[in-house]
C-alpha cells in the first residue's frame, strides 16, 4: 500500500460496523493497554464506534486510501460534553477534542495519524475553539509522540484515572 494518497472524510454509516472492528484490533494489540477482558464496556464503544455520532457535533472521521480502503478514523467531538472523558474536560469550554485515534496495522508509518489528527485541528479552528484536548495512555507512546510534535502540550489537569488505567490529557491551544 505504499505511494497510496489517503482522504480523510466522514464515515458512512455502513461504514461504522468495518470502523469498530479496526478500532477494536488497534486497542487490543496495544501493549500494557486493558484487554477486553478487563474493560468490555470500553470495548463495545469501540465496536459500536458509529453510535457516537448519534451527539450533536460528533464526526466520525475515517481515513480512506485511493483504492477505497479504511485505512484509519478518529472521532472527532465539537461539543466537549459529549466527549466522554473522565476529569475535567467534560466541561471545558471553547473546546473541540477528538477521541479513539486508530490506524490499521498495516498502513502505519504513512502519516494517517497525522492526517487524522490535522483534519481534527482544521474544524476546531473553523469552529473558532481556544484549544482542542486529546488524551492518552501510556501504552500510547507513538500516537503520544505525534501529539507532541503537532504542538500538544500536557496538562496534569486533565489528567484522570479510569479504573486503574492512568489517563494523560493533552491541549493544543490556538
Amino acid at each position: 500500500m505504499n505511494n497510496q494518497e489517503y482522504t480523510i472524510r466522514n464515515a458512512n454509516a455502513n461504514e461504522f460496523e468495518e470502523i469498530g472492528k479496526l478500532m477494536v484490533l488497534v486497542y487490543s494489540q496495544l501493549e500494557g493497554f486493558p484487554k477486553e477482558s478487563e474493560q468490555p464496556n470500553y470495548y463495545k464503544m469501540l465496536a459500536n464506534i458509529g453510535d457516537l455520532t448519534t451527539n450533536p457535533e460528533t464526526e466520525l472521521l475515517v481515513a480512506v486510501s485511493s483504492d477505497n480502503k479504511i485505512v484509519g478514523g478518529v472521532v472527532y467531538f465539537g461539543d466537549m460534553q459529549y466527549y466522554g472523558s473522565g476529569g475535567i474536560a467534560t466541561k471545558e469550554k471553547n473546546t473541540s477534542g477528538f477521541r479513539l485515534l486508530a490506524v490499521d496495522p498495516i498502513t502505519r508509518d504513512q502519516g494517517i495519524g497525522k492526517l487524522l489528527i490535522n483534519d481534527c485541528i482544521q474544524k476546531a479552528k473553523n469552529k473558532k475553539q481556544h484549544q482542542l484536548i486529546i488524551h492518552s495512555t501510556k501504552a500510547m507512546q507513538t500516537a503520544w509522540k505525534m501529539y507532541e510534535r503537532l504542538g500538544f502540550k500536557r496538562f496534569e489537569d486533565l489528567d484522570f484515572m479510569q479504573g486503574e488505567l492512568p489517563v494523560f490529557g493533552f491541549r493544543l491551544l490556538f
